[in-house]
């Protein structure tokens, strides 16, 4: 089987589209969407509707969440904070109803091997796991949940990492990748052979650039477009 496995969107439409015209032109057999579908970018309400219309099983990730439940707490600071009033606002209840809907893991069996994920780490969408930490937290992490195959989006940054007989992966990100180069990542899993290749797909920047400007969202998020990475305060 060969999974296409995508994450952190980020209501980039472009970036989108060519991601998962990408994953057809590589015959992947199906496809898995790690959450984090808005925030940030000018689309939340297109992206929600080509995931659902796609049909793709996808989790939540903390910024589904954030927007689908406006509860008191920590917000996200500088351009995360800036733009969640906003992306709220541009949806509907439907779309709203779409995002609670969304589950905080997958499972799913391939063959003898089970996979499963998450956003972030198990349970806690906001938190990020470093993986290229201890290998025994991911060794106890397979082991609890009986997997072969765990993937946790949100890092934005493409890594695949063999873990005993195990594959820890995170996909990256395709709307707002910070891997210092600019395009939408992708990852193609063989479930099989536990084989991992990442993707980086360009795509056209003018009708998201075009659309930041139109909505009036923080112009920094264009510097993040075109480098791949937050530009250095100060």
């Amino acid at each position: 089987m060969r999974l296409g496995v995508i994450s952190d969107i980020h209501a980039n439409l472009p970036a989108l589209e060519a991601a998962l015209e990408a994953l057809r032109r590589e015959g992947v057999d199906e496809a898995l969407v790690l959450g984090d579908l808005v925030g940030y970018g000018p689309h939340p309400k297109q992206v929600i509707q080509r995931v659902w219309k796609e049909g793709l099983p996808a989790i939540a990730g903390a910024w589904d969440l954030r927007v689908a439940y406006p509860l008191p707490g920590t917000l996200p600071e500088g351009v995360g904070r800036a733009t969640l009033a906003w992306t709220r606002a541009q949806l509907s209840e439907e779309e709203l109803d779409y995002l609670r809907s969304l589950r905080l893991s997958h499972r799913r069996a391939y063959g003898g091997r089970r996979l499963v994920a998450f956003h972030g780490k198990p349970g806690s969408p906001e938190e990020q796991p470093d993986l290229l930490g201890p290998a025994k937290d991911f060794l106890e992490l397979l082991s609890r949940y009986g997997a072969g195959i765990l993937l946790l989006g949100g890092r934005h940054l493409p890594l695949a990492r063999r873990v005993g007989a195990g594959l820890l992966a995170d996909p990256g990100s395709v709307g707002l990748s910070l891997s210092g180069e600019p395009g939408a990542d992708a990852l193609i899993l063989d479930t099989e052979s536990l084989e991992a290749r990442f993707l980086k797909v360009p795509y056209d920047l003018g009708p998201l650039l075009f659309d930041l400007k139109a909505w009036g969202l923080p112009p920094v998020l264009e510097k993040v477009y075109r480098t791949g990475r937050f530009p250095k305060e100060g």
